[in-house]
């Protein structure tokens, strides 16, 4: 991978969750989390994104380029976790806190369905323009 497709799937992911969450305001290690998650994702040691992308039929394929679509499921993926991280967060100060273990099972299933639930969305945007002007619209900003 080279530093133009990490750039672009940065910026598709910036402006991906930008339209949930104004990344403007959040605090510094909540980015940082998302940075380490970004990496993380964009790395895909488990080939886990490389084998989806690989799957997909090239009708959906051909709808983004790859890094766009990285990008895409990344943001998807940091929005899911922190969603839970903040149900997460209230728990901690319970006695139903959650140990490491959960946590990052709970981390590897969410990615896990947000690539497939990306996957999908781009599958259905082979037949639904509205869908795929969508998809365009956020990951442009």
């Amino acid at each position: 991978m080279n530093s133009e497709y990490k750039e672009r799937a940065e910026i598709v992911a910036f402006n991906v969750c930008n339209h949930v969450i104004p990344m403007d305001q959040v605090p510094a290690n909540l980015m940082e989390a998302y940075a380490n998650l970004f990496n993380e994702l964009l790395e895909d040691k488990d080939l886990k994104f490389a084998a989806t992308w690989d799957a997909l039929p090239p009708s959906a394929s051909v709808l983004l380029p790859k890094e766009d679509f990285h990008g895409f499921y990344i943001a998807n993926a940091w929005l899911q976790l922190s969603r839970v991280a903040q149900d997460i967060a209230e728990l901690a100060d319970s006695d139903e806190a959650i140990d490491e273990n959960e946590y990052n099972d709970i981390f590897t299933r969410l990615s896990e369905a947000s690539l497939k639930e990306s996957a999908k969305k781009l599958k259905k945007a082979r037949t639904d323009r509205a869908l795929l002007n969508s998809i365009k619209a956020v990951i442009a900003g």
